[in-house]
Protein backbone atom coordinates (compact mmCIF):
# COMPACT_ATOMS: atom_id res chain seq x y z
CA UNK A 1 0.00 0.00 0.00
CA UNK A 2 1.21 3.40 -0.72
CA UNK A 3 0.73 6.59 0.81
CA UNK A 4 1.25 10.41 0.02
CA UNK A 5 2.54 11.97 3.43
CA UNK A 6 4.88 14.57 3.67
CA UNK A 7 7.24 15.89 6.15
CA UNK A 8 5.58 19.65 5.88
CA UNK A 9 2.91 18.78 8.11
CA UNK A 10 6.13 18.09 11.09
CA UNK A 11 7.36 21.42 10.28
CA UNK A 12 4.95 23.85 11.76
CA UNK A 13 7.68 26.65 12.15
CA UNK A 14 9.22 26.41 9.46
CA UNK A 15 5.97 27.14 7.00
CA UNK A 16 5.64 30.43 5.51
CA UNK A 17 3.77 32.93 6.88
CA UNK A 18 0.13 32.66 7.22
CA UNK A 19 -1.30 34.87 4.53
CA UNK A 20 1.86 33.61 1.90
CA UNK A 21 0.64 30.03 2.45
CA UNK A 22 -3.16 30.63 2.03
CA UNK A 23 -2.16 32.72 -1.21
CA UNK A 24 -0.16 29.44 -2.28
CA UNK A 25 -3.00 27.40 -1.41
CA UNK A 26 -5.49 29.58 -2.75
CA UNK A 27 -4.11 28.94 -6.14
CA UNK A 28 -5.63 26.51 -8.85
CA UNK A 29 -4.19 23.64 -9.09
CA UNK A 30 -4.43 19.71 -10.43
CA UNK A 31 -4.28 18.96 -6.72
CA UNK A 32 -7.44 20.75 -5.71
CA UNK A 33 -9.48 19.53 -8.52
CA UNK A 34 -7.98 15.97 -8.35
CA UNK A 35 -8.43 15.13 -4.84
CA UNK A 36 -12.15 15.84 -4.81
CA UNK A 37 -12.83 14.23 -7.69
CA UNK A 38 -11.36 10.95 -6.51
CA UNK A 39 -12.94 11.52 -3.35
CA UNK A 40 -16.27 11.74 -5.13
CA UNK A 41 -16.12 8.97 -7.30
CA UNK A 42 -15.48 6.71 -4.08
CA UNK A 43 -18.15 8.16 -2.44
CA UNK A 44 -20.81 7.44 -5.69
CA UNK A 45 -19.17 3.86 -5.79
CA UNK A 46 -20.15 3.34 -2.30
CA UNK A 47 -23.58 4.39 -2.75
CA UNK A 48 -24.08 2.71 -6.08
CA UNK A 49 -22.93 -0.61 -4.19
CA UNK A 50 -24.73 -0.07 -1.49
CA UNK A 51 -28.03 0.15 -3.34
CA UNK A 52 -26.78 -2.97 -5.76
CA UNK A 53 -25.41 -5.44 -3.32
CA UNK A 54 -27.66 -7.91 -1.35
CA UNK A 55 -25.84 -8.19 1.96
CA UNK A 56 -24.88 -12.19 2.95
CA UNK A 57 -23.80 -13.70 6.20
CA UNK A 58 -21.09 -15.34 4.42
CA UNK A 59 -20.03 -12.32 3.20
CA UNK A 60 -20.14 -10.05 6.18
CA UNK A 61 -18.08 -12.67 8.26
CA UNK A 62 -15.49 -12.91 6.00
CA UNK A 63 -15.57 -9.03 5.45
CA UNK A 64 -15.55 -8.62 9.60
CA UNK A 65 -12.72 -11.38 10.16
CA UNK A 66 -10.35 -9.79 7.02
CA UNK A 67 -10.74 -6.07 8.52
CA UNK A 68 -10.20 -7.96 11.60
CA UNK A 69 -6.74 -8.92 10.60
CA UNK A 70 -6.11 -5.88 9.33
CA UNK A 71 -6.95 -3.92 12.30
CA UNK A 72 -4.95 -6.55 14.76
CA UNK A 73 -1.81 -5.99 11.87
CA UNK A 74 -1.96 -1.93 12.95
CA UNK A 75 -2.17 -2.26 16.28
CA UNK A 76 0.83 -4.96 16.31
CA UNK A 77 3.27 -2.22 14.53
CA UNK A 78 1.91 0.87 16.96
CA UNK A 79 4.20 1.66 18.70
CA UNK A 80 6.71 1.69 15.73
CA UNK A 81 5.59 4.46 14.27
CA UNK A 82 5.07 5.31 10.67
CA UNK A 83 8.15 7.37 9.00
CA UNK A 84 7.47 10.76 7.47
CA UNK A 85 7.14 10.93 3.85
CA UNK A 86 5.83 7.82 1.56
CA UNK A 87 5.39 4.44 3.96
CA UNK A 88 4.72 1.35 3.02
CA UNK A 89 3.04 -1.46 4.98
CA UNK A 90 1.73 -5.13 4.64
CA UNK A 91 -2.05 -4.07 4.52
CA UNK A 92 -2.59 -5.54 1.21
CA UNK A 93 -2.65 -8.68 2.51
CA UNK A 94 -5.73 -8.13 3.82
CA UNK A 95 -7.34 -5.94 0.69
CA UNK A 96 -6.55 -8.55 -1.77
CA UNK A 97 -8.27 -11.22 -0.62
CA UNK A 98 -11.70 -8.33 0.00
CA UNK A 99 -11.29 -7.22 -4.03
CA UNK A 100 -11.08 -10.85 -5.05
CA UNK A 101 -13.49 -13.18 -3.03
CA UNK A 102 -16.32 -10.32 -2.41
CA UNK A 103 -18.28 -8.12 -3.91
CA UNK A 104 -17.10 -4.69 -4.88
CA UNK A 105 -18.81 -2.98 -2.57
CA UNK A 106 -16.54 -4.59 0.06
CA UNK A 107 -13.25 -3.79 -1.78
CA UNK A 108 -14.56 -0.24 -1.49
CA UNK A 109 -15.32 -0.22 2.32
CA UNK A 110 -12.14 -2.52 3.68
CA UNK A 111 -9.93 0.95 3.55
CA UNK A 112 -12.08 3.13 5.32
CA UNK A 113 -11.99 1.51 8.71
CA UNK A 114 -8.39 1.06 8.35
CA UNK A 115 -7.60 4.20 7.35
CA UNK A 116 -9.55 5.95 10.34
CA UNK A 117 -7.28 3.35 12.59
CA UNK A 118 -4.34 4.53 11.10
CA UNK A 119 -5.33 8.15 11.80
CA UNK A 120 -5.72 7.83 14.82
CA UNK A 121 -3.88 5.10 16.50
CA UNK A 122 -0.42 5.44 14.24
CA UNK A 123 -0.10 8.94 12.75
CA UNK A 124 -2.01 11.79 12.09
CA UNK A 125 -1.78 13.24 8.72
CA UNK A 126 -3.35 15.73 6.88
CA UNK A 127 -7.18 15.10 6.43
CA UNK A 128 -7.11 15.26 2.40
CA UNK A 129 -4.02 12.98 2.40
CA UNK A 130 -5.58 10.36 3.81
CA UNK A 131 -8.82 10.62 2.38
CA UNK A 132 -7.02 10.40 -1.27
CA UNK A 133 -4.96 7.38 0.13
CA UNK A 134 -8.30 5.86 1.30
CA UNK A 135 -9.94 6.34 -2.03
CA UNK A 136 -7.62 5.13 -4.32
CA UNK A 137 -7.38 2.22 -2.28
CA UNK A 138 -11.62 2.05 -2.40
CA UNK A 139 -11.79 2.54 -6.36
CA UNK A 140 -8.65 -0.13 -7.61
CA UNK A 141 -10.09 -2.25 -5.15
CA UNK A 142 -13.82 -2.41 -6.99
CA UNK A 143 -11.99 -2.00 -10.26
CA UNK A 144 -9.95 -5.49 -9.68
CA UNK A 145 -12.84 -6.98 -7.88
CA UNK A 146 -14.96 -6.16 -11.34
CA UNK A 147 -12.91 -7.70 -13.07
CA UNK A 148 -12.25 -11.10 -11.02
CA UNK A 149 -15.90 -11.31 -10.66
CA UNK A 150 -16.54 -11.48 -14.25
CA UNK A 151 -14.50 -15.00 -14.30
CA UNK A 152 -15.13 -15.94 -11.52
CA UNK A 153 -18.42 -15.03 -10.14
CA UNK A 154 -18.94 -16.77 -6.61
CA UNK A 155 -15.12 -17.76 -5.41
CA UNK A 156 -16.87 -18.17 -1.89
CA UNK A 157 -19.10 -20.42 -3.15
CA UNK A 158 -16.87 -22.38 -5.34
CA UNK A 159 -13.22 -22.48 -3.32
CA UNK A 160 -11.89 -24.96 -5.32
CA UNK A 161 -10.65 -22.36 -7.95
CA UNK A 162 -8.10 -22.22 -5.91
CA UNK A 163 -6.69 -25.46 -6.64
CA UNK A 164 -7.94 -25.50 -10.42
CA UNK A 165 -4.63 -23.24 -11.34
CA UNK A 166 -5.22 -21.81 -14.98
CA UNK A 167 -6.74 -19.80 -15.65
CA UNK A 168 -8.52 -18.71 -12.53
CA UNK A 169 -5.34 -18.18 -10.39
CA UNK A 170 -3.72 -16.36 -13.49
CA UNK A 171 -6.45 -14.12 -13.49
CA UNK A 172 -6.92 -13.65 -9.95
CA UNK A 173 -2.98 -12.60 -9.88
CA UNK A 174 -3.82 -10.39 -12.75
CA UNK A 175 -6.45 -9.02 -11.12
CA UNK A 176 -4.20 -8.08 -7.58
CA UNK A 177 -1.41 -6.61 -10.20
CA UNK A 178 -3.99 -4.50 -11.46
CA UNK A 179 -5.09 -3.30 -8.26
CA UNK A 180 -1.89 -2.53 -7.07
CA UNK A 181 -1.07 -0.82 -10.60
CA UNK A 182 -4.43 1.35 -10.47
CA UNK A 183 -3.50 2.68 -6.66
CA UNK A 184 -0.17 3.45 -7.69
CA UNK A 185 -1.24 5.85 -10.55
CA UNK A 186 -4.46 7.64 -8.44
CA UNK A 187 -1.76 8.31 -5.59
CA UNK A 188 1.23 9.23 -8.01
CA UNK A 189 -1.19 11.76 -10.19
CA UNK A 190 -1.76 13.35 -6.90
CA UNK A 191 1.92 13.20 -5.93
CA UNK A 192 3.43 14.94 -9.34
CA UNK A 193 0.70 17.59 -8.88
CA UNK A 194 1.65 18.25 -4.98
CA UNK A 195 4.92 18.54 -6.60
CA UNK A 196 5.15 19.64 -10.55
CA UNK A 197 8.68 19.18 -10.78
CA UNK A 198 9.25 16.22 -9.87
CA UNK A 199 10.02 13.10 -12.43
CA UNK A 200 7.25 10.73 -12.95
CA UNK A 201 9.52 7.67 -12.02
CA UNK A 202 10.21 8.89 -8.69
CA UNK A 203 6.42 8.67 -7.86
CA UNK A 204 5.31 5.75 -9.22
CA UNK A 205 8.33 3.24 -8.99
CA UNK A 206 11.62 2.29 -8.34
CA UNK A 207 13.41 -1.15 -8.31
CA UNK A 208 12.55 -1.38 -4.11
CA UNK A 209 9.02 -0.25 -4.48
CA UNK A 210 8.40 -2.89 -7.26
CA UNK A 211 9.85 -5.59 -5.24
CA UNK A 212 7.70 -4.35 -2.13
CA UNK A 213 4.34 -4.49 -4.49
CA UNK A 214 5.66 -8.11 -5.66
CA UNK A 215 5.88 -9.03 -1.99
CA UNK A 216 2.78 -8.02 -1.05
CA UNK A 217 0.55 -9.35 -4.30
CA UNK A 218 2.54 -12.59 -2.92
CA UNK A 219 1.18 -12.63 0.17
CA UNK A 220 -2.11 -11.35 0.04
CA UNK A 221 -2.50 -14.35 -2.71
CA UNK A 222 -1.58 -16.49 -0.32
CA UNK A 223 -3.58 -15.20 2.32
CA UNK A 224 -6.61 -14.84 -0.18
CA UNK A 225 -6.39 -18.66 -0.89
CA UNK A 226 -6.25 -19.78 3.06
CA UNK A 227 -9.19 -17.44 3.18
CA UNK A 228 -11.04 -19.28 0.01
CA UNK A 229 -10.23 -22.84 1.74
CA UNK A 230 -11.46 -21.91 5.48
CA UNK A 231 -11.86 -18.34 6.53
CA UNK A 232 -9.74 -20.21 10.33
CA UNK A 233 -6.37 -20.20 8.72
CA UNK A 234 -6.09 -16.71 8.72
CA UNK A 235 -5.20 -17.43 12.24
CA UNK A 236 -2.43 -19.36 10.84
CA UNK A 237 -1.61 -16.24 7.92
CA UNK A 238 -1.63 -13.45 11.37
CA UNK A 239 1.13 -14.07 12.65
CA UNK A 240 3.55 -13.90 9.93
CA UNK A 241 2.14 -11.05 8.64
CA UNK A 242 2.42 -8.81 11.45
CA UNK A 243 5.97 -10.29 11.24
CA UNK A 244 6.75 -8.77 8.10
CA UNK A 245 4.79 -6.08 8.67
CA UNK A 246 6.54 -5.30 11.89
CA UNK A 247 9.98 -5.98 9.92
CA UNK A 248 9.34 -3.47 7.15
CA UNK A 249 8.42 -0.63 9.91
CA UNK A 250 11.54 -1.07 11.44
CA UNK A 251 13.25 -1.20 7.96
CA UNK A 252 11.88 2.09 6.78
CA UNK A 253 12.15 4.19 10.37
CA UNK A 254 15.98 3.23 10.42
CA UNK A 255 16.05 4.16 6.68
CA UNK A 256 14.28 7.35 7.74
CA UNK A 257 16.73 8.04 10.64
CA UNK A 258 19.45 8.15 7.96
CA UNK A 259 17.54 10.51 6.04
CA UNK A 260 16.91 13.81 5.77
CA UNK A 261 13.23 14.58 5.46
CA UNK A 262 13.23 17.34 3.01
CA UNK A 263 15.13 15.88 0.13
CA UNK A 264 15.42 12.08 0.81
CA UNK A 265 19.63 12.98 1.17
CA UNK A 266 21.81 11.32 4.07
CA UNK A 267 21.36 13.67 6.89
CA UNK A 268 24.70 14.90 8.20
CA UNK A 269 25.23 12.18 10.51
CA UNK A 270 24.79 9.34 8.51
CA UNK A 271 26.59 11.21 5.38
CA UNK A 272 29.57 11.81 8.10
CA UNK A 273 29.39 7.67 8.93
CA UNK A 274 29.71 7.05 5.07
CA UNK A 275 32.24 9.49 4.61
CA UNK A 276 34.25 7.91 7.31
CA UNK A 277 34.39 5.06 5.57
CA UNK A 278 34.84 6.14 2.08
CA UNK A 279 38.18 7.77 3.25
CA UNK A 280 39.06 4.95 5.43
CA UNK A 281 39.24 3.26 1.82
CA UNK A 282 41.23 5.93 0.35
CA UNK A 283 43.36 5.74 3.02
CA UNK A 284 43.96 1.74 2.42
CA UNK A 285 43.94 2.39 -0.93
CA UNK A 286 45.50 5.32 -1.78
CA UNK A 287 43.27 5.98 -4.28
CA UNK A 288 41.86 9.93 -4.71
CA UNK A 289 38.80 11.28 -3.21
CA UNK A 290 37.43 15.15 -3.28
CA UNK A 291 34.85 16.89 -1.22
CA UNK A 292 32.34 19.26 -2.69
CA UNK A 293 30.77 21.97 -0.18
CA UNK A 294 28.05 23.31 -2.14
CA UNK A 295 25.63 25.91 -1.17
CA UNK A 296 22.40 27.98 -2.55
CA UNK A 297 23.04 31.41 -3.49
CA UNK A 298 20.76 33.85 -1.69
CA UNK A 299 18.44 31.27 -0.02
CA UNK A 300 16.97 33.26 2.41
CA UNK A 301 16.10 36.16 -0.04
CA UNK A 302 13.63 33.24 -2.06
CA UNK A 303 12.36 32.12 1.69
CA UNK A 304 11.55 35.82 1.78
CA UNK A 305 10.39 36.44 -1.36
CA UNK A 306 8.20 33.47 -2.43
CA UNK A 307 7.66 31.94 1.03
CA UNK A 308 9.27 29.08 2.67
CA UNK A 309 7.10 26.22 0.41
CA UNK A 310 8.61 27.88 -2.23
CA UNK A 311 12.15 27.11 -0.40
CA UNK A 312 11.39 24.02 0.06
CA UNK A 313 11.03 22.89 -3.83
CA UNK A 314 14.55 25.11 -4.41
CA UNK A 315 15.92 22.22 -1.76
CA UNK A 316 14.16 19.31 -3.63
CA UNK A 317 14.98 20.34 -6.76
CA UNK A 318 18.91 20.77 -6.14
CA UNK A 319 18.63 17.95 -4.25
CA UNK A 320 17.19 16.03 -6.94
CA UNK A 321 19.61 17.41 -9.94
CA UNK A 322 22.65 16.24 -7.33
CA UNK A 323 21.49 13.02 -7.37
CA UNK A 324 20.76 12.62 -10.92
CA UNK A 325 24.44 14.05 -11.78
CA UNK A 326 26.21 11.83 -9.53
CA UNK A 327 27.25 8.46 -9.34
CA UNK A 328 25.64 5.56 -7.07
CA UNK A 329 28.43 5.28 -5.34
CA UNK A 330 29.02 9.32 -4.98
CA UNK A 331 27.98 10.18 -0.66
CA UNK A 332 25.45 12.83 -0.83
CA UNK A 333 24.12 14.68 1.81
CA UNK A 334 22.16 17.69 2.97
CA UNK A 335 24.59 19.32 5.83
CA UNK A 336 21.84 21.50 6.90
CA UNK A 337 20.01 24.75 5.85
CA UNK A 338 20.97 25.24 2.41
CA UNK A 339 24.15 23.39 2.35
CA UNK A 340 24.84 20.22 0.45
CA UNK A 341 27.90 17.88 0.81
CA UNK A 342 29.19 15.37 -1.75
CA UNK A 343 32.09 13.07 -1.33
CA UNK A 344 33.62 11.84 -4.78
CA UNK A 345 35.70 8.70 -4.49
CA UNK A 346 38.37 8.05 -7.34
CA UNK A 347 38.40 12.09 -8.01
CA UNK A 348 41.44 14.02 -8.16
CA UNK A 349 41.86 17.62 -9.10
CA UNK A 350 40.60 17.42 -12.71
CA UNK A 351 37.71 15.16 -12.14
CA UNK A 352 36.27 17.47 -8.68
CA UNK A 353 36.26 20.28 -10.44
CA UNK A 354 34.80 19.34 -13.93
CA UNK A 355 32.22 17.57 -11.67
CA UNK A 356 31.22 20.81 -9.78
CA UNK A 357 31.15 22.80 -12.98
CA UNK A 358 28.56 20.36 -13.97
CA UNK A 359 26.34 20.09 -11.27
CA UNK A 360 26.92 24.25 -11.33
CA UNK A 361 25.18 24.42 -15.04
CA UNK A 362 22.56 22.10 -14.45
CA UNK A 363 21.42 23.96 -11.43
CA UNK A 364 21.47 26.88 -12.96
CA UNK A 365 18.89 25.51 -15.54
CA UNK A 366 16.41 25.13 -12.83
CA UNK A 367 13.37 26.79 -12.91
CA UNK A 368 11.39 26.30 -9.33
CA UNK A 369 7.64 27.44 -10.10
CA UNK A 370 6.41 30.44 -7.84
CA UNK A 371 2.94 32.00 -7.15
CA UNK A 372 4.54 35.04 -9.24
CA UNK A 373 6.85 33.63 -12.17
CA UNK A 374 9.66 31.08 -11.62
CA UNK A 375 12.75 31.32 -9.37
CA UNK A 376 15.94 30.84 -10.76
CA UNK A 377 18.59 28.98 -8.54
CA UNK A 378 22.48 28.99 -9.04
CA UNK A 379 25.02 27.59 -6.56
CA UNK A 380 28.74 28.25 -5.00
CA UNK A 381 30.87 25.42 -5.02
CA UNK A 382 34.48 24.77 -2.64
CA UNK A 383 36.02 21.81 -3.57
CA UNK A 384 38.67 20.04 -1.45
CA UNK A 385 41.36 16.71 -2.73
CA UNK A 386 42.25 14.73 0.18
CA UNK A 387 46.01 14.74 1.04
CA UNK A 388 46.32 18.17 -0.68
CA UNK A 389 44.25 19.99 1.81
CA UNK A 390 43.50 17.60 4.49
CA UNK A 391 44.31 14.18 5.88
CA UNK A 392 40.74 13.88 7.86
CA UNK A 393 37.35 14.24 7.03
CA UNK A 394 37.61 17.14 9.54
CA UNK A 395 39.55 19.15 7.65
CA UNK A 396 38.66 18.46 4.30
CA UNK A 397 35.63 20.05 5.60
CA UNK A 398 37.58 23.23 6.92
CA UNK A 399 39.31 23.27 3.48
CA UNK A 400 36.29 22.75 2.00
CA UNK A 401 34.44 25.37 3.70
CA UNK A 402 37.52 28.03 2.64
CA UNK A 403 36.70 27.86 -1.01
CA UNK A 404 33.28 28.44 -0.76
CA UNK A 405 33.91 31.32 1.34
CA UNK A 406 36.18 32.37 -1.47
CA UNK A 407 33.43 31.56 -4.19
CA UNK A 408 30.50 33.46 -2.34
CA UNK A 409 33.16 36.66 -1.81
CA UNK A 410 34.52 36.23 -5.77
CA UNK A 411 30.44 36.78 -6.50
CA UNK A 412 29.08 33.48 -6.07
CA UNK A 413 27.50 30.82 -8.62
CA UNK A 414 31.10 29.97 -9.18
CA UNK A 415 33.91 26.93 -8.28
CA UNK A 416 36.07 27.60 -5.81
CA UNK A 417 39.16 25.68 -4.68
CA UNK A 418 40.92 26.68 -1.53
CA UNK A 419 44.35 27.14 -2.83
CA UNK A 420 45.51 31.14 -3.39
CA UNK A 421 45.21 30.97 -7.12
CA UNK A 422 41.88 31.77 -7.25
CA UNK A 423 38.63 30.39 -8.61
CA UNK A 424 38.51 27.38 -11.23
CA UNK A 425 35.69 28.19 -13.05
CA UNK A 426 33.97 31.49 -13.67
CA UNK A 427 30.44 32.43 -12.35
CA UNK A 428 27.36 33.38 -14.38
Amino acid sequence: MTAVQSSAEDRGGELAPRPRRRALLARPSLLAVYVPMVVALHLALIVAGLLNTVPRADDLLTFAALVACGAACIEATRRLGVPAGVARDMLSAWWLPVVLLLPPLYALLTPVPLQILLQFRVRRTLLYRRMLVMSALGVAGAAASVVFHLVVPEPLERPLWVLDGFPDVVVAVGCAALFTILNALLVAVAAHAANPGSRWRDVLWNRESLLLDVVELCVGMLVAIACALSLGLLLLALPPVVLLQRSLMHQQLQAAARTDAKTGLLNAAAWQREADTELSRAQRTHDPLALLLIDIDHFKRVNDTHGHLVGDQVLVGVAGTLCGQLRDYDVVGRFGGEEFVVLLPGADTVEACRVAERLRGRIRRLAVPAEDGTVAVTISVGVALFRMHGEDLIELLAAADLALYRAKQSGRDRVCLPAVDGPRASGG
